[in-house]
């Protein structure tokens, strides 16, 4: 049966000089909906992967961006507008803040790609990243089948672009002090680093092109000790977050190379341990128990670099996005994005989707490796003080630092402060208010360096004693999806693009994990296991939670044998659940559907 594609309503459009689009407007032309959200890693990678899709189909293809945001903050409109010229969004995007669109839609997780043909029916909805290269399959068929039919129509589409802004600084990332009393920031959408006199405005001097290349969209800073630069020939290593890289800075020559990955982005799940060459957006970087270690955001993973020998691998996290304590081989992440050494070698984690702060210690006495000091889970965030982890609440947090008394400063970048988190009382306060989107945070003296991303600037503040804060506590405003007790069927809908098969030669090439919480949620089922399908049972005994499913596929291309060219697929959904006794016993969902 053909669906007719659900009208696009919302509270505003951005991208088309101030004219409301609607679907009979884009009749003739292919369209591609992105759900996503701004504080989404695989939403960033996708925005990335449609860039040559809207090169090359620009006169038939149409992206429309449908904002559907996860946090509070994110349904800002100001917050909206910042988020789309931060990452160099270039088609329509709806402003959809009460989700009307998303739910019209059926979507499910950040992103969810639909594609409607020029006739305005839905003929895909996929899920998750690592679809470019199908959809330019897809595109390609329906192009000709139209064509032939003329239905198609070409021409210029409807994106209008703003004008340039002009700032000395555009959404700076992270903050470093450099020997000599200089600061070194990332100048994240100028796409260069750059060297702040102690006023924190006078500029010294810039590294990289400002253009998208040879740094995209750098983030996190971390100067190596003096001997180890000696050896290896550079001063500081950069999270290279777009071109999936980490970069090596010689301050003397203004020199940048690639010292660790290979600027194509990781796909495959490594364990703890393991190593590889590619690297998937990593966000921050310092210096702990002599390497760099990295917070890999796009694997929801800590990994570890080596300057010495230039290799990395694994330091903890399943790649499983979630908030879970325990041995580093077990432990949850989601989007791990600031990190700082406190001065008992405890590594402290800004884990912004779960807003949380976590702590990794390198060879506990007892208990886990990894633990959490602030954080409820993937779906319960807020601006709250108190003790932690059961009432104090943070928002998206993308930066920390460590204060001279040994305390953890957060940059609770969504709700624009700067929190105190105190781990001998486990008690969190609130150092500062009303600032733009606070992404990293330095001491500096008797003084607190705050990159002010969405502002455009770095400030500097006073550190005060802390207040007292309770402005409430919210939950993710998604809909639960209703399941019986008992035994639940699950299966994830594939159908690999045309000219590509399932290779099932040396073994399943899927993988499906599901997992949950409460951990009570599933009686069993749960853990990792090749297929797509999957019988789990739901206990009675709890009413509601979060059912999180992981899933891989990896399609190879006909024709070429033992040597055909193979695409993964992935997405991790994060499902909140509701069990009543006359719901369904089934859950589809679409990995790639057709």
């Amino acid at each position: 049966m053909r669906l007719r594609a659900p009208e696009l309503h919302g509270r505003r459009w951005l991208g088309t000089g101030g004219r409301d689009l609607t679907l009979a407007d884009l009749r003739g032309k292919i369209v591609l909906l992105d759900f996503w959200t701004f504080c989404c890693v695989n939403c960033l990678h996708v925005l990335d992967e449609l860039r040559p899709l809207e090169q090359r189909w620009s006169d038939v293809l149409v992206v429309v961006g449908v904002h559907s945001p996860k946090f509070v903050h994110e349904g800002e409109p100001a917050a909206v507008e910042a988020a789309v010229e931060r990452y160099g969004v270039g088609h329509p995007v709806l402003d959809d803040p009460t989700l009307q669109t998303w739910d019209a839609y059926a979507a499910r997780a950040w992103p969810t790609l639909v594609v409607i043909d020029p006739t305005g029916y839905v003929v895909a909805q996929l899920s998750g990243e690592g679809h470019a290269h199908g959809l330019d399959v897809l595109i390609g068929e329906l192009v000709a089948e139209h064509e032939a039919a003329g239905t198609l129509h070409r021409g210029d589409g409807p994106y209008v672009a703003p004008p340039d802004p002009a700032t000395a600084l555009r959404f700076p990332g992270k903050v470093i002090a450099l020997p000599g009393g200089t600061f070194l920031v990332s100048d994240t959408a100028h796409h260069q680093l750059v060297e702040l006199e102690t006023d924190l405005v006078t500029e010294r001097r810039r590294f990289g092109t400002g253009r998208r290349g040879p740094l995209s969209e750098p983030q996190g800073l971390v100067a190596l000790p003096a001997d180890v630069a000696a050896e290896v020939g550079y001063d500081v290593v950069v999270a290279d977050s777009v071109n999936h890289a980490l970069q090596g800075l010689t301050l003397a020559t203004g020199e940048l190379r690639r010292v660790a990955g290979t600027g194509e982005q990781l796909r495959d799940r490594i364990d703890v341990g393991g190593t590889a060459e590619e690297l998937s957006t990593p966000w921050d970087v310092a210096w702990w128990e002599g390497r760099v270690v990295v917070a890999m955001a796009g694997s929801h993973q800590l990994w570890s670099f080596d300057p010495r020998t230039a290799t990395v691998s694994v330091l903890a996290g399943t790649t499983t996005e979630g908030l879970r304590d325990g041995p580093p081989t077990d432990a949850f992440f989601a989007q791990p994005s600031g990190l700082a050494t406190g001065p008992d070698a405890t590594l402290w984690v800004a884990d912004a989707e779960t807003s949380a702060l976590r702590s990794v210690v390198a060879a506990p006495a007892v208990g886990a490796a990894v633990t959490t000091a602030v954080g409820l889970g993937l779906f319960d965030f807020g601006f709250r003080d108190g003790p932690a982890p059961d009432e104090a609440l943070l928002q998206h947090p993308l930066g920390v630092g460590i204060l001279p008394d040994g305390t953890v400063a957060i940059a609770d970048t969504y709700n624009g402060a700067v929190r105190r988190y105190d781990p001998a009382t486990r008690t969190v306060t609130t150092l500062a208010r009303d600032l733009a989107e606070p992404s990293d945070v330095i001491v500096d003296g008797d003084t607190l360096v705050v990159v002010e991303s969405a502002a455009h600037r770095l400030v500097r503040l006073p550190i005060p004693a802390g207040a007292r804060v309770d402005a409430g506590a919210h939950t993710v405003r998604r809909a639960r999806t209703d399941l019986a007790p008992g035994p639940l069927r699950l299966r994830i809908d594939f159908t690999p693009p045309t000219g590509q098969h399932l290779d099932s030669r040396f073994g399943d090439p899927t993988s499906l994990t599901v997992t949950a919480s409460p951990p009570a949620l599933l009686v069993s089922g749960a853990g990792t296991a090749p297929g797509l399908a999957r019988s789990v049972e739901l206990s009675g005994e709890v009413t509601e939670g979060v059912l999180s499913v992981s899933v891989a596929a990896a399609a190879c291309d006909e024709g070429d044998g033992i040597y055909a060219a193979c695409h993964r697929y992935q997405q991790d959904w994060g499902i909140p659940v509701r069990l009543a006794a006359d719901a369904p016993s089934e859950l589809t969902l679409d990995l790639r559907a057709l």
